[in-house]
């Protein structure tokens, strides 16, 4: 028996010329910054329109009364929560944990599973689970960033003429259809220009925000951690109500870390740390300033800061701005859909991949109609950016504060850090969001029960499908039965199975039972192919797998008789190609035989779901995972095979 790994021919190094001259590292690092901004920092840009508004929104259930302590006070809570979620947890902490480069819950989960020991198995399942409820929380996020963002937008509509109030809702309703609409051309189009735009965003921000601070300069003394602290003390009845509102400043901060791989560690940080940060400072204290002058202006001191012709310009380019914003959490639900499905969260769904150029740009179709009509219900149920906040809250607060206790023990089995540090790390960084996630607990009848119910069913859904998965598997190997001895079957017995000529491609779970397909073929039609070909695609835990670690080849301990197993290795980021690994495989791997994929068969065995009687889950839990298996691809679009030569056959289980 013999195992032989075949890698893809590397491409002939190309030949430099004149004619094409590679770019200088500055320019592809400033081109790195320049995408960045344009994709990952659109939400946590736009929270100016709306987080000091919300704060002090008299209509709020535990109203922040306009002061000088209290704008202080908030303002200086606004600053450093930013700094400590942000800049610390996520930029300085969060970014070094990266899995192969990819960032993300996800990414955490999988260096959980590849990090973890067998003494701490169970801590490790333990998070594990609660990794995958924050990236539930992340769909809730999906669903409400694309509602409050373009609310939030629009509605400086009304400044402009409070006349056009009756049109928010419905021009937020238009513009969130033709956002999703266009979401099956990609991002590629229009990514172009985002960058560019963001960038004219948060210069616009900030030159407002000087503005607004040369009119009452001392609230840059909010810049000392000393008035958030003593707002916190004497008012706390005040201070901790105001957490609620004030972490909206910090939404968008996970996608920092989920789209690392796109961008890098470097340019994101050098994005954030050289314009957003300074940007969004500058406008949270330019409306502070603004506030202290006219207490008046609460209704939307972010719009007012600018000068009244500026004011339908500016309303026009947030508008821009918080597409973007929504643009980027839309894709970010696909990446984490995807890569859920690739784990066995959820099933295999129909993805587009819309870029030849850029990793990662796909469109799902399911989810997109989904968060379509979940964020078009949002806005005509909320009818405003002000009622969102308290929902928007919870599910950033949720999501910060799983990523915060996953990255410290990664850190711990990663890195060995002492234990003191990182309890002395994880006790300062945790008080602070479990604050925050106590502050939003307080709004749970007023919106803040909404992220957690779509968190909840999500979760629900992604754990009763692995679970149901794991039960499908175990009966599937039962029926197929070993592949070895399946194939020594065929080598000893003395009932004739006639070869065919051509080849037959058999998809198959693994290396260990043999396909239904060839067993129904061999068993009942008495017949098989001169080359027999049964692939396994696995989806490993990493994000890519490079080109020499693709393809493995068995010939199952014989030589001679025309079958062998090949393996295909995929990350979770790639796109499983199956023509293409084929092609990649050398005639000396497969008992010398070349392939004829023009003229290759290729078989699938598709498998009915059943409720049983077996106590192998709740009978609810049964119907919902064969509810849910409606919505998997269909297995030879996602792997690319010609429909006019795919073979599918079909068997019953019941679970």
């Amino acid at each position: 028996m013999t195992d032989r790994q075949q890698a893809a021919p590397e491409p002939a190094p190309a030949q430099p010329s004149d004619a094409h001259i590679p770019p200088s590292r500055d320019v592809v690092r400033l081109a790195l910054v320049v995408g960045a901004l344009g994709v990952v920092f659109g939400d946590i840009g736009t929270s100016p329109i709306y987080t000091l508004q919300t704060v002090f929104n008299p209509e709020d259930p535990h109203p922040v009364p306009v002061s000088t302590d209290s704008v202080f006070g908030v303002v200086s809570m606004v600053f450093w929560s930013v700094m400590i979620i942000v800049t610390v947890t996520y930029v300085l902490l969060a970014m070094r944990a990266d899995n192969d480069g990819e960032g993300g819950i996800m990414a955490l989960i999988t260096l959980l599973r590849r990090l973890g020991t067998q003494r701490s198995r169970r801590a490790t399942a333990v998070l594990a689970g609660l990794g995958i409820f924050g990236a539930a929380l992340f769909f809730g996020d999906s669903m409400i960033t694309p509602a409050i963002s373009v609310l939030s937008a629009v509605e400086g509509l009304k400044i402009v003429k409070p006349s056009f109030d009756d049109l928010v809702v419905p021009l937020t309703a238009a513009i969130i259809v033709v956002l999703f609409l266009v979401q099956r051309r990609g991002t590629a189009a229009v990514g172009r220009i985002f960058g560019p735009v963001m960038i004219a965003w948060f210069v616009t921000v900030g030159v407002l925000g000087v503005a607004g601070i040369t009119g009452h300069p001392a609230i840059l003394k909010a810049l000392s951690p000393t008035y958030a602290a003593s707002f916190l003390v004497h008012h706390i009845s005040i201070g901790f109500f105001a957490l609620a509102a004030v972490v909206l400043a910090v939404t968008g901060a996970e996608a920092l870390y989920a789209d690392m791989g796109h961008f890098g560690r470097r340019a994101i940080t050098r994005a954030w740390l050289l314009l957003v940060f300074p940007a969004c400072v500058l406008s949270y204290l330019g409306q502070g300033a603004l506030l202290l002058e006219h207490p008046d202006r609460i209704s939307s001191p972010f719009f007012l800061l600018a000068p009244g012709w500026a004011r339908l310009p500016l309303v026009l380019l947030a508008t821009a701005a918080t597409v973007i914003a929504s643009q980027a959490v839309i894709t970010g639900a696909y990446s984490v859909a995807s890569q859920a499905a690739e784990l066995g969260y959820l099933p295999r769904l129909r993805i587009a991949h819309t870029s030849e150029s850029t990793i990662g740009q796909i469109y799902i179709p399911w989810i997109n109609w989904l968060l379509m009509v979940s964020v078009l219900t949002l806005v005509f149920a909320f009818r405003s950016s002000a009622a969102l906040a308290y929902a928007f809250g919870m599910a950033v607060t949720g999501t910060i504060t799983i990523t915060t206790l996953m990255f410290f023990y990664v850190a711990r089995l990663r890195w060995h850090t002492p234990r003191w540090l990182l309890g002395l790390g994880a006790s300062v960084l945790l008080l602070v969001d479990l604050l925050f996630v106590a502050a939003n607990l307080t709004k749970l009848v007023h919106g803040a029960w909404l992220p957690l119910l779509i968190a909840l069913t999500a979760f629900t859904v992604m754990t009763t499908w692995q679970r149901g998965r794991q039960i499908v598997t175990a009966q599937r190997h039962t029926r197929e039965g070993s592949l070895r001895d399946f194939v020594e079957e065929l080598h000893a017995t003395t009932s004739p199975t006639a070869q065919v000529p051509g080849t037959a491609v058999f998809l198959n779970r693994g290396k260990q039972t043999a396909p239904l397909a060839l067993r129904a073929n061999v068993e009942h039609n008495h017949v098989r192919h001169d080359l027999v070909l049964i692939m396994s695609v696995e989806t490993l835990p990493v994000p890519r797998v490079p080109a020499n670690g693709r393809i493995a080849v068995d010939d199952l301990g014989y030589a001679d008789d025309g079958i062998s197993h090949i393996t295909a290795r995929f990350g979770y980021m790639d796109k499983p190609d199956v023509l293409g690994a084929l092609r990649a495989l050398d005639p000396a791997t497969i008992e010398g035989q070349r392939l004829n994929l023009g003229q290759a068969s290729y078989f699938l065995s598709k498998i009915e779901l059943r409720v049983g009687d077996a106590p192998s889950m709740a009978r609810w839990r049964k119907r919902l995972f064969i509810a849910t298996s409606y919505i998997t691809a269909d297995a030879a679009e996602h792997f690319g095979l010609p429909r006019d030569r795919t073979v599918i056959m079909g068997a019953h289980i019941e679970i």
